[in-house]
């Protein structure tokens, strides 16, 4: 049952999204942590993941009041054609709404002018500069193997769902002691 002590999330997933790297902040955060989770796409609808995975029955990208919003990774940010959230992520951002984007999806936190000012991180700075034309916020690009928080921005490469996944539930309102548990647990592997 969802925390309502708890700011909700919502997990925005273009077409070929990557599984992976915001799959923790479903499936441990609503869990184990009762965070109030929903998926949406732009416009709604059906899409596949990266990994094959069929997901249907999508509701439009609409944010509602106070939830943290989660741009998942995945190839279709890299295409010419990826959806412009610019308007929606600068209006829940100016209404104090924390915005996350991992991977490929810092480009779209790019392309809104959220990276502007703040420190950040994705791919390295030669993956923001390929891809985004005008990108003049290197001075605050962190190389870092983690995500970064800076204003209400939640920003990290894709090989860190982890941390991540950790900044989302902190941003959501989860104690500091329960986030600590999350990345304990989520990086208890050991390989033998």
């Amino acid at each position: 049952m969802p925390d309502k002590s708890m700011k909700p999330v919502m997990i925005l997933l273009l077409d070929r999204f990557a599984d992976w790297e915001t799959a923790q902040i479903s499936g441990i955060g609503a869990s184990f942590y009762g965070l109030d989770v929903r998926y949406v796409t732009p416009g709604g609808g059906n899409l596949r993941s990266m990994g094959g995975l069929p997901v249907t029955g999508l509701a439009d990208a609409t944010p509602h009041g106070d939830e943290v919003i989660v741009l998942c990774g995945g190839d279709s940010w890299l295409r010419d054609d990826a959806p412009d959230l610019g308007e929606m992520l600068r209006a829940a951002h100016d209404r104090g709404q924390t915005i996350a984007g991992i991977c490929g999806a810092t480009l779209a936190l790019g392309r809104a002018g959220l990276l502007d000012g703040r420190a950040h991180t994705s791919n390295g700075p030669e993956f923001l500069q390929g891809h985004l034309s005008g990108y003049a916020a290197q001075a605050h690009y962190r190389d870092v193997p983690h995500a970064v928080a800076d204003g209400g921005i939640i920003t990290a490469p894709g090989s860190a769902p982890v941390t991540f996944a950790a900044g989302v539930m902190r941003a959501a309102g989860l104690p500091a002691d329960q986030v600590e548990g999350f990345v304990a647990l989520a990086s208890a592997e050991v390989m033998r």
